[in-house]
């Protein structure tokens, strides 16, 4: 979120009047229920989807593994990402859905908090996507993840983003 400076010029919310990168202080803002959702997709070979879809990954299976590690990713995105403030995080859900050439993924992330969750839902959505990555790499290393973005969040003093 950009500012407005003392020289009334636009500055980025992490960035102090000296130019120092600066965590931002949440601490006067209100409490308010919070929520973000954001949507990503993995694109596979037709091989590694049959594996996928017939179980047959030798790791295990990569979609419920890609689940509990987006889900473990929300929770510990500040600990990924240095100015991000750890979240009491209320819930946290992935869904993979399966499509002609892989799967869209996607996360809601909820809190009750003086920060949003954007984040939270976009590094669970990554993290995911890298899972089913490494779970089938042996099969296919051309695999691409993209179009990793915010779909919605809600809640805060901006109120309501949606894409």
């Amino acid at each position: 979120m950009a500012k407005r400076s003392s020289s009334g010029t636009s500055r980025l919310s992490h960035v102090d009047e000296q130019g120092r990168v600066t965590m931002v202080d949440v601490g006067d803002k209100p409490v308010t229920a919070r929520e973000a959702i954001a949507r990503g997709s993995i694109r596979m070979s037709a091989e590694a989807l049959a594996q996928i879809r017939s179980g047959a990954v030798k790791k295990g299976d990569p979609l419920q593994t890609a689940r509990i590690a987006g889900i473990m990713a929300a929770k510990q995105t500040s600990a990924l990402i240095p100015l991000c403030h750890p979240l009491p995080i209320s819930s946290a859900n992935v869904e993979l859905i399966a499509t002609a050439t892989g799967y869209d993924i996607e996360a809601r992330v909820r809190t009750t908090g003086q920060t949003g969750v954007e984040m939270e839902a976009l590094t669970a959505v990554s993290v995911a996507a890298l899972t089913i990555y490494d779970m089938v790499k042996a099969v296919d290393k051309r695999m691409v993840i993209s179009n990793i973005r915010l779909m919605k969040k809600t809640g805060g003093k901006s109120g309501t983003f949606t894409r």
